[in-house]
C-alpha cells in the first residue's frame, strides 16, 4: 500500500470478475477494510445549467470532469469540493422525485469490502465496476434503499491525476464533514452502518426533547459522519430535499453568509443567510439549491467548544 498526495490506494487489487486478492478468503472471517470518508453525494437535477450555476457561480466550486452517454449527452457532472470529495450532478429521470441517487464511501480495497460485505450475508455484485474514470468501485443498498458506492481511487484514475486542481479560491467551503439520509428503521442502519461497516456513534439529538430525531455515524477509518434523520411517516417532497442533505464545514458562518449574500442566486434557488444554533450548538446558516436539496453550511465546533450531549429521546 502507498499514499500519494494524500490518497490512500490499495497496490495490486485484482479488479477481474471472479479474481481474489492475495490473501482474501470468501468466508466469514474476510477483514473489513478501511472506509476514510463520506466521498461523494450525488443528486439528480432538473436543469444542469442552473445546477451548475448554483454549484459553480455561487457556491465557487469547479467542475472537474463530465461523463457523456454514447450519444454524447451529459450523463453527470463531478463538482469538487476537495480532492477526496465531490457532488455529482445525475439529470434527472424524472421531475418532482427525490433528489439523492447515491452517497459513496472512500475505501482502500474495493475488492476487499466486496468479499467482506458478501462474507456478512450482502447481496454484492459479482465482481467489480472499474469506471470510465479508472476508480474502483460497487454499489449496495441500505436498509432503507438508498444506494451506497464503495469507491477506490487507484493510482492512475481521473481524480488522482486531478489532485491539486480546480480548488479555486471561491469555494465556499473546502470540506464536506456528512451526508444526511432518512432512516425509518434506526435498528437496521444501526447495524449496516456500525455493526457492519464499523461507523461509530458521534452524537444524537432531538428536535423537541420528545422523539430522537438524528443519529451520526463517524466513518471508522476518518472524521466525516452519515446523519440519519429520522422519521416514522413519509414525508412530502419537500420535506425530503430537507432531510437528504450535505454539510459544508467552514471556519465562520456570518463571514460564509456575507460572501453568498453578494453572489446572484440562480432561478428556484434560496437562501437562509440568518445563522441558527442547532441542537447540537453549531452555528450555521442553510441553502437549498434549485432542486430544493438543503445544504447546510456549518461551523466544526459549538463557539466555546463544549458539545452538546446526546439526547436520550426514544426513536420515532
Amino acid at each position: 500500500m502507498f499514499t500519494n498526495k494524500g490518497f490512500l490506494f490499495a497496490a495490486g487489487t485484482a479488479l477481474a470478475a471472479g479474481s481474489i486478492p492475495a490473501g482474501a478468503q470468501d468466508t466469514g472471517t474476510t477483514a473489513r477494510p478501511h472506509i476514510f470518508a463520506v466521498s461523494q453525494v450525488a443528486l439528480y437535477v432538473h436543469d444542469i445549467g442552473v445546477s451548475r450555476r448554483f454549484y459553480h457561480d455561487f457556491l465557487g466550486f469547479d467542475e472537474s470532469y463530465t461523463l457523456t452517454r454514447p450519444d454524447g449527452s451529459l450523463r453527470a457532472a463531478l463538482i469538487k469540493i476537495n480532492d477526496r470529495q465531490s457532488i455529482e450532478l445525475i439529470p434527472e429521470n424524472a421531475p418532482n422525485t427525490d433528489r439523492l441517487n447515491h452517497i459513496a464511501l472512500e475505501t482502500d480495497n474495493a475488492e476487499g469490502m466486496r468479499l467482506y460485505l458478501k462474507s456478512r450475508g450482502f447481496k454484492v455484485p459479482d465482481h467489480l465496476t472499474l469506471s470510465e474514470i479508472n476508480s474502483a468501485n460497487f454499489w449496495v443498498n441500505d436498509p432503507d434503499g438508498h444506494p451506497v458506492e464503495f469507491q477506490q481511487y487507484l493510482p492512475d484514475s481521473w481524480v488522482a491525476r486531478d489532485t491539486g486542481k480546480h480548488l479555486p479560491d471561491t469555494r465556499i467551503a473546502t470540506e464536506m464533514s456528512h451526508a444526511g439520509v432518512m432512516v425509518r428503521h434506526l435498528d437496521a442502519a444501526m447495524n449496516f452502518y456500525g455493526d457492519v461497516l464499523g461507523c461509530t456513534e458521534k452524537w444524537r439529538g432531538s428536535g423537541n426533547g420528545k422523539v430522537l430525531s438524528w443519529v451520526c455515524m463517524k466513518v471508522p477509518d476518518g472524521t466525516n459522519w452519515v446523519e440519519f434523520m429520522l422519521y416514522s411517516l413519509p414525508p412530502p417532497l419537500a420535506k425530503i430535499g430537507v432531510n437528504h442533505h450535505l454539510c459544508l464545514i467552514v471556519p465562520d458562518v456570518a463571514k460564509a453568509g456575507a460572501i453568498l449574500s453578494a453572489r446572484p442566486l440562480p432561478p428556484g434557488a434560496q437562501l437562509s443567510a440568518k445563522i441558527l444554533v442547532g441542537t447540537d450548538r453549531k452555528r450555521q446558516i442553510h441553502v437549498f439549491d434549485p432542486d430544493g436539496t438543503r445544504i447546510e453550511i456549518m461551523e466544526p465546533a459549538p463557539p466555546d467548544g463544549v458539545p452538546a450531549p446526546s439526547s436520550s429521546a426514544p426513536p420515532p
